[in-house]
């Protein structure tokens, strides 16, 4: 049951996708005020924002159902994940945009992306870390 939802939403995701870039390839992508752009981009934060529903809601469905015991666990997580975001966002400068001619974003969108750059860099971070943990732990155990 749930393999056969999954492989649904998947197609029909796929398919607004297939009609969302075929929106943005007649329409012109940086003709009509680069409007299709918008629409692409809008459709890609829609999926990332999904994607992390999805993951939370599962993840605390599937855990709930099998091992309620881990809920503690997953609640520690979503916390944490909670204040990495709060500390990035409190951190992030909100600094102007160098190098644009034309009006600036307003300091809130700023002051985002700051911190979606800062969260970038934590999440490579701990991604070359862990790697260099995992070898040195392969290294250690051999």
């Amino acid at each position: 049951m749930y393999a056969r939802v999954i492989k649904i939403v998947s197609w029909v995701l796929l398919l607004v996708c297939v009609v969302v870039a075929i929106f943005g390839a007649t329409y012109g992508f940086e003709t009509n005020g680069g409007v299709a752009t918008d629409t692409l981009l809008y459709w890609a934060y829609a999926l990332v924002a999904a994607a992390v529903c999805f993951i939370v809601v599962l993840g605390l469905w599937n855990t709930a159902t099998n091992n309620p015991k881990g809920l503690i666990k997953i609640f520690g997580v979503l916390i944490g994940a909670a204040v990495v975001v709060a500390i990035a966002y409190f951190v992030a400068p909100g600094a102007e945009a160098v190098g644009i001619s034309s009006a600036q974003p307003s300091e809130s969108v700023l002051k985002l992306t700051d911190t979606i750059i800062y969260l970038t860099y934590a999440c490579c971070a701990v991604a070359v870390l862990s790697i260099l943990v995992g070898v040195v732990t392969n290294a250690i155990r051999k």
